[in-house]
């Protein structure tokens, strides 16, 4: 009599059917991708939709092993997700609505890892399928409403700004006038570039270098205010520059004060950060002590 040995199969991945259904998503998202890419590159404020899968995928790679390893069980739900996802893409085709026919591929692709590889599997991509509604520009109604509050709150602490630096200035509504120049905090100048994009930082930020739940929460509220007062202070800094050299407040100089201004605002984000992790372990180790 032979014994006869078990061998643990590892269990297979739906390597096939993941690869079909993919191709099929892209050949019916394909005109859309494209004009969603051609955005990226001709409108600024759409600049960090490039990284937005690419960090995904990475956020996938790194948990590979993981992924990899999980049981597959597919559920019939994924199906009414893609199926909504076609519905919504049909609606705003219809509608030509760039909003709704864009997010309706990160539906299509949330019901397709949900049909084809079950619940378990969409809990542990959640979040990167979660980053990819960051890769489509906000809705133009939205869009407009937000940023012509953003252009008057950032002209209005300039303008208190100014005061402080004893620069005399005048403010009409988003426009600034001052001795030797107006300037005018157009749409590009609202602030809604650096807050779209420190968003998007500070939730890959909280991802990978923190763990508690509250602590990206506050990291996330963190960004607003953040971005605002930094907005408010490259607008100062235009002004204070046209009382030097007016021709120093446009063009590359200008370019590259919104770049200098949106990494001190990262690192203030960072330092908030760690600020608040100091703060959570004193209360910890308080709370410790009262109950010892």
């Amino acid at each position: 009599m032979t014994p006869t040995v078990e061998t643990t199969r590892k269990p297979r991945f739906a390597w096939v059917e993941i690869a079909w259904f993919g191709a099929l998503a892209i050949a019916c998202y394909a005109p859309i991708l494209l004009a969603l890419v051609r955005q990226w590159d001709d409108d600024p404020d759409m600049s960090h939709g490039f990284f937005v899968p690419l960090i995904a995928l990475y956020i996938v790679w790194t948990r590979r092993e993981e992924i990899l390893a999980t049981k597959l069980r597919p559920n019939l739900w994924g199906l009414a997700v893609v199926a909504f996802g076609a519905l919504q893409l049909w609606i705003g085709t219809l509608a030509v609505e760039l909003f709704l026919t864009r997010t309706a591929f990160v539906i299509t692709l949330i019901g397709a890892v949900w049909l084809l590889c079950g619940t378990q599997m969409l809990r542990k991509l959640a979040f990167p399928l979660f980053l990819c509604f960051f890769m489509v520009p906000i809705p133009a109604v939205i869009y407009n409403s937000v940023t012509f509050k953003l252009q008057l709150l950032a002209s209005n602490l300039a303008e208190h700004a100014l005061d402080v630096l004893a620069v005399p200035v005048l403010r009409e509504g988003n426009v600034l006038v001052l001795p030797n120049q107006s300037l005018s905090v157009v749409e590009a100048c609202s602030g809604i570039r650096s807050l779209l994009s420190l968003t998007f930082l500070s939730l890959v930020y909280g991802y990978f270098f923190e763990t508690r739940r509250s602590i990206r929460i506050l990291l996330l509220l963190a960004t607003i205010p953040i971005a605002i007062v930094a907005n408010g202070s490259r607008v100062t800094l235009a002004g204070v520059m046209t009382q030097i050299k007016p021709e120093l407040a446009e063009g590359i100089f200008h370019t590259a004060s919104g770049w200098i201004i949106f990494m001190v605002a990262l690192v203030i984000l960072i330092v908030f950060h760690r600020a608040t992790v100091r703060v959570f372990r004193y209360l910890e180790s308080r709370r410790a002590r009262a109950l010892s």
